[in-house]
């Protein structure tokens, strides 16, 4: 199940790219992440609220609200960067260096996480590397 999740995330990820960088056209791109951060906030609250998971908010340890906070700021962050490079550049190279975010989160999962690197997930990350590059060089 969770493989079908995964997908759907990439397949709206590609959407993404695609209507924001013809949203984008004529418009700062702060102001078009501030309107995305808006859709995005009453859509995920609209799905707490219809799955009826508000009351959970209460038990969250402290450890959780300052990590989800930080987490928030860096995705705020990435968003803004994100919008600006789509702006400026050629979303067929923009995203896949920002999909270069899948090797740095497998680094930062070794490192940070203890995560056990495998012969398959370093090939993986090789591989995912050398395309990014592969993407954005001019020729």
């Amino acid at each position: 199940m969770w493989f079908i999740f995964a997908f759907l995330s990439a397949v709206f990820a590609a959407l993404t790219s695609i209507l924001a960088k013809i949203g984008i056209e004529g418009i700062s791109s702060n102001l078009a992440t501030a309107i995305r951060t808006v859709v995005v906030l009453v859509m995920a609250w609209g799905i707490v609220f219809i799955t009826g998971t508000q009351s959970q908010i209460t038990a969250l340890s402290k450890k959780s609200w300052i990590f989800l906070i930080l987490s928030g700021i860096a995705t705020g962050l990435s968003w803004l960067c994100y919008y600006k490079a789509l702006q400026i550049g050629e979303a067929s190279k923009v995203v896949p260096v920002d999909k270069f975010s899948v090797v740095i989160t497998m680094i930062l999962a070794f490192i940070v996480l203890h995560e056990v690197p495998t012969t398959k997930t370093i090939l993986g990350g090789i591989f995912i590397t050398i395309g990014t590059f592969i993407m954005v060089l001019k020729g």
